[in-house]
């Protein structure tokens, strides 16, 4: 029994709350000699889920061996991400179907909640830390090719939906139950609109590797933050994302419908230096990645403990809006709410431990202490 601390669920937070844990899962009552942990001062919320993340502590989700890729994913999970779904960057189709063979077993194993395809389908206008000589058009065969190759473990395809085959790719990822999202775009409003229409619930990474907001050519960003059915992504590191650009988002798409994402590369959780963001070279410097070639941001070394507490602290986001961003929103959008993504009886024990500043005391996922709060 976790008791004494500020406890967030859906209908808001419960000061001097507990949270009861059988097993591996979240009890609606405790036993007489349940063990107890004293969380005074703290606050206990969901795990954390992340939808977009390509790597860290050193490991990359696109190139390492099933060795690395499990330390990647155990790097985030001391950072308070239970859940997380790979992603790949651009690569060529025999490269990526092979992929995708890989992490679908990480995924059987329930080390991954799926696989996200960032690329190759994307636009050379808006390519970002992609290798422009691998990019495609989306042609709807070779997409099914990646959902296909992904056995059922395909979370999401990233695409320039106004590149030719991008609106019947969209139709054909939603009918697979795939979520399309759109990015890496330099689609006008209009063609996002029709996006959107066609299927697409997604917004990549908003406001980066897309046309800027305009009075008289709004682009991909209005259209996306005025529609009730899109997820808006954003990156809160403080070099992605102006604050200004943050509230916004919130202002506009509101709470239930943004979801903060790490983008993580390699050197989340692991520090400065080269690496390589798929056969591009990425230097990073003071956390901050840029490819070596022409300076492009190359992903983040960003680890959502941190996405979190500059939410509250930074941006000033109340801790409820920050969790549902964090963990329920993505919970929803993998069709996972039942399981994860908020404290309450009979979900997984997925949930991190802050202290009065925010700083991750402790995360469980699953039942078992992946960081031991060490409380009591």
């Amino acid at each position: 029994m976790l008791s004494g601390a500020n406890v967030v669920t859906p209908t808001g937070t419960v000061k001097d709350g507990e949270v009861i844990i059988d097993g591996t899962r979240i009890a609606a009552a405790a036993p007489e000699n349940a063990h107890r942990i004293d969380l005074t001062g703290h606050h206990v919320v969901p795990g954390f889920v992340d939808i977009h993340n390509h790597g860290g502590g050193g490991a990359s989700f696109t190139s390492g061996t099933p060795d690395d890729v499990v330390k990647g994913i155990h790097t985030h999970r001391l950072h308070g991400t239970t859940t997380l779904v790979a992603s790949t960057v651009t690569g060529d189709m025999d490269f990526l179907t092979r992929r995708a063979g890989l992490l679908s077993e990480l995924a059987e194993q329930g080390d991954i909640a799926g696989i996200h395809f960032e690329g190759p389908f994307i636009s050379p206008c808006r390519k970002g830390a992609h290798s422009e000589e691998l990019l495609r058009d989306p042609d709807p065969a070779e997409v099914r090719k990646l959902i296909d190759a992904a056995r059922g473990h395909a979370a999401m395809v990233t695409l320039a939906t106004e590149l030719p085959g991008g609106i019947d790719s969209v139709r054909l990822l939603a009918e697979h139950g795939v979520i399309a999202a759109i990015g890496h775009t330099d689609a006008t409003y209009e063609q996002t609109v029709a996006a959107i229409e066609a299927g697409a619930t997604v917004a990549t990474h908003l406001f980066n590797a897309m046309p800027p907001l305009g009075h008289r050519e709004p682009g991909p960003i209005a259209a996306l933050l005025e529609d009730e059915r899109v997820t808006v992504e954003l990156i809160n590191d403080g070099t992605h994302l102006h604050p200004a650009a943050l509230q916004l988002a919130f202002h506009h798409a509101g709470a239930d419908r943004v979801a903060f994402i790490t983008d993580a590369m390699d050197a989340a959780g692991f520090g400065d230096g080269r690496y390589m963001l798929g056969p591009l070279e990425v230097e990073v410097a003071d956390g901050v990645a840029r490819l070596v070639e022409g300076g492009s941001i190359a992903g983040s070394t960003l680890t959502l403990d941190r996405a979190f507490k500059r939410a509250v602290t930074v941006d000033r986001l109340p801790v409820e809006h920050a969790v549902s961003a964090l963990s329920a929103n993505p919970a929803k959008l993998l069709g996972r709410y039942d399981r994860i993504g908020s404290l309450e009886p009979g979900k997984d024990a997925d949930l991190v431990i802050l202290d009065s500043a925010f700083d991750l005391k402790g995360v469980m996922r699953r039942g078992e202490w992946v960081v031991d709060p060490q409380l009591g």
